[in-house]
């Protein structure tokens, strides 16, 4: 035990507060044994004292790859887009299995490195559930966000789109700032608060944004709620395009019909529909279910508009893929609280289900690389 070492980077992403290992869980795997050395860091939201006050070796940023091969590279979001080979193990969100752009150029950095990918999302206990997720913070953020931009389109030109966001210290702070908007909305839509369609409501990312709406006063008839039943009839579906936000909040695992498209807004002369949060998304997936959108949207431009051919009202999309940073330190304590049981089995990975599953998954994924 004493020989493994686990090597925190710094995220890269822009405004990405978050951090996989909080000092809580640094102190807790130095108890266990591991050695911790945390890379320090501008951007997140724990201050570099607060891992070296439990005992965390502070090292400069960026500097995991010329690390000893053994250690162990802990992440969140995927690395910068570079061509160097990748040589040692990482624990990280890479985005490259459900064959998102550019997935095979992330999955040979390894194997020209011989490094191994463990990814987080598809580590999952004896049931198929994940072990650890940000989905709820990720849905509670997004319904947040998608309230703001209901109510700043009712009250401004498409030509001004929504301005950039920051992230919030706290939920309270949170809160405050979209029933201030859900207030200011409502008024300009002659006192009528948004109505907001959240799909995949039962799942943890829905029951998040579910939960932001409840929290923040919108009435429970406001509030509507899909799932898999709800779903099953196929799109598109008008119920939608009827509501002012949809929060999009499903885990995509194969082809379904879209939920909205461009020719259901063509075709509906009556469309309330102002925001879509895609909080699932899958913007380069080939089965995007919300095809109305193609780029990624950032805290510092936080919506795209959608193409309505000159319709009323206005319409864009949210599709930030790492909303919980909108509440980095609370989504980091929560989500490194149900990750530390599998941590504590890392240093024999080879004796532990879920490591085993994960690096048969990476060994699987890079069996379907094409052919060069």
């Amino acid at each position: 035990m004493a020989g493994t070492t686990l090597h925190l980077r710094s995220e890269c992403k822009p405004l990405e507060h978050r951090s996989a290992l909080t000092p809580t869980i640094v102190k807790a795997l130095l108890d266990a044994g591991y050695t911790v050395n945390a890379e320090r860091s501008p951007e997140r939201i724990f201050e570099d004292s607060e891992f070296s006050d439990v005992g965390a070796t502070l090292v400069p940023e960026g500097s995991w790859p010329t690390v000893p091969t053994d250690h162990i590279i802990v992440g969140l979001k995927e690395l910068p887009e570079e061509d160097f080979p990748l040589k040692h193990t990482h624990v990280q969100f890479a985005h490259c299995y459900k064959r998102q752009a550019g997935w095979d150029t992330v999955l040979r950095r390894f194997t020209s490195g011989g490094g191994t990918l463990l990814d987080l999302e598809f580590l999952t206990d004896e049931s198929g559930r994940r072990v650890a997720a940000f989905g709820y913070h990720a849905g509670f953020a997004g319904a947040a966000l998608a309230i703001a931009a209901w109510a700043w389109s009712l009250s401004h030109p498409p030509s001004e789109p929504l301005p950039g966001v920051k992230s919030y210290p706290n939920v309270d702070d949170l809160l405050t700032s979209v029933k201030e908007s859900i207030a200011s909305g409502t008024a300009k839509n002659g006192g009528k608060p948004p109505r907001v369609l959240v799909i995949g409501a039962l799942g943890r990312c829905g029951k998040g944004a579910v939960e932001l709406c409840v929290k923040a006063g919108l009435p429970e008839e406001s509030i509507v709620r899909w799932d898999l039943a709800e779903t099953a009839r196929g799109g598109p579906f008008p119920e939608i395009l009827a509501s002012d936000i949809f929060v999009n909040c499903i885990y995509l695992t194969s082809s379904i019909p879209p939920f909205v498209s461009p020719a259901s807004i063509a075709s509906t002369a009556d469309r309330k529909l102002r925001v879509v949060c895609d909080v699932s998304c899958d913007t380069t997936n080939p089965h995007n279910p919300i095809p109305i959108y193609s780029v990624n949207t950032t805290f510092s431009s936080p919506t795209v508009p959608v193409d309505v051919s000159g319709t009323e009202p206005p319409l864009s999309v949210i599709s930030i893929d790492h909303l919980p940073s909108m509440l980095p330190r609370e989504a980091s304590e929560a989500f490194a609280h149900d990750l530390l049981p599998s941590l504590l089995s890392l240093a024999k990975r080879g004796e532990s289900r879920v490591w085993r599953e994960a690096e048969a998954l990476f060994e699987k994924k890079v069996g379907e690389l094409p052919a060069l």
